[in-house]
C-alpha cells in the first residue's frame, strides 16, 4: 500500500429553497445553480455519492474541473483552483440565487494498493463502491477510480490521526502521482482538457449527463456528441527522443496530432491523434522523436 497527499482544495456549496417553480418543490437553490452550471447530472446525485463534472465556455472549451459530494443538506466541490478566486468567480454567476459558498479547511489523502480497504476498515471506514463516500465526524472517505485510474481511496478533512498511521506505509511524491495518472489515462485539467480541444476527445463520457436541460456549453457538446465520434481521440504512447508537450505528432510530414502530457520518466505519454490513426503498436514520427501508440483512452464507469 502506498499513500499520497494532494493539494486539492474543498468548498461547501449550500443555499436556502428555491423560488424557481421546478418539478420538485423541495429543490434548493445550490442544487439548481450547480446543476445548470456543470456538465453532469446534480439534480440526480444521490446523498453519499459524488461525481465528476467540467465547467466550460459557452463554446464547450473546458474551463474547471470538480468532483461534486453530495452530502444531508449540502455540497463539497473538490478543485485544484484557488478557493477564494473560485469563490468570487462562483458568486457572480450565481446572479440572485441564495448559494452560499465556504472554503473548508481540510486535508486531502489517497491511499492505494494492496491493504487499502483493510486500512479503511479498521478505521470504521468502509466504502463498496466507486464514486461513494461515506462520513465519519469531520472525516471523509471515498472510493475515486478517477483520480490516478488505479483502485484508489480518498480520505479528506480533519485527517491528522491517520496521516500518523500512514507514517508505516510508503509515501508517494507528485511525480510518481503524475506518472501513474498518466499511465492509467487520466486527462487533466491544463493538459488534456484545455482551450483548443473538446471534452469529449478525452472520451470521457462519464462527465455529462446529455439528458439534463441547459448548462453553459451544452449546446456545443450536445452538438458534437449527437453527431457521432470526435475526429480525435486520446491515446497512451511510449515515447523516443527528447519530445515536448505540445508537439505534434507526424505522418509524412504532416501533422495528425498532439502531445499533450509527458510522463516524468519520460517514457510514456497521452495525445490526441486523429481517430483513423488511432491503431495499437503505430508508430509515427514527431518534431523531436517517435511515438508508438499502446491504446486508446476509453473509461467503463
Amino acid at each position: 500500500m502506498f499513500w499520497a497527499e494532494l493539494n486539492r482544495f474543498k468548498i461547501k456549496v449550500y443555499g436556502e429553497k428555491s423560488k424557481i417553480k421546478t418539478k420538485n418543490l423541495s429543490d434548493t437553490d445550490d442544487l439548481l445553480f450547480l446543476h445548470n452550471l456543470l456538465t453532469n447530472d446534480i439534480k440526480g446525485l444521490k446523498k453519499g455519492r459524488f461525481n465528476y463534472n467540467l465547467r466550460l465556455t459557452g463554446n464547450g472549451e473546458p474551463v474547471d474541473d470538480f468532483f461534486v459530494y453530495r452530502d444531508e443538506d449540502f455540497f463539497i466541490l473538490d478543485t485544484g483552483k484557488n478557493p477564494e478566486r473560485l469563490i468570487s468567480e462562483l458568486s457572480r454567476l450565481k446572479l440572485s440565487l441564495k448559494v452560499f459558498f465556504e472554503p473548508l479547511n481540510y486535508r486531502h489523502l489517497i491511499i492505494s494498493g494492496e491493504g487499502s480497504e483493510a486500512f479503511l476498515k479498521d478505521l470504521g471506514l468502509e466504502i463498496s463502491e466507486d464514486f461513494m463516500f461515506i462520513r465519519k465526524g469531520k472525516i471523509y472517505a471515498a472510493k475515486n477510480p478517477f483520480r490516478i485510474g488505479k483502485e484508489t481511496y480518498e480520505i479528506f478533512g480533519n485527517v491528522e490521526d491517520i496521516v500518523q498511521k500512514l507514517q508505516q506505509f510508503k509515501r508517494i511524491d507528485e511525480k510518481s502521482l503524475e506518472q501513474l495518472r498518466i499511465k492509467n489515462c487520466i486527462p487533466k485539467i491544463g493538459k488534456e482538457l484545455k482551450k483548443g480541444f473538446h471534452p469529449l476527445e478525452a472520451n470521457i463520457l462519464h462527465a455529462f449527463s446529455f439528458e439534463k436541460g441547459c448548462y453553459v456549453g451544452q449546446e456545443a457538446v450536445a452538438r458534437v456528441y449527437f453527431r457521432g465520434r470526435t475526429p480525435r481521440t486520446l491515446v497512451l504512447f511510449k515515447t523516443e527522443g527528447n519530445l515536448r508537450e505540445n508537439e505534434k505528432i507526424l505522418l509524412n510530414g504532416k501533422p495528425i496530432g498532439i502531445i499533450t502530457s509527458l510522463a516524468p520518466d519520460r517514457n510514456c505519454g497521452l495525445g490526441y491523434v486523429l481517430r483513423n490513426f488511432a491503431e495499437e503498436n503505430r508508430e509515427f514520427e514527431t518534431e523531436k522523436g517517435k511515438v508508438v501508440i499502446l491504446k486508446e483512452c476509453l473509461f467503463k464507469f
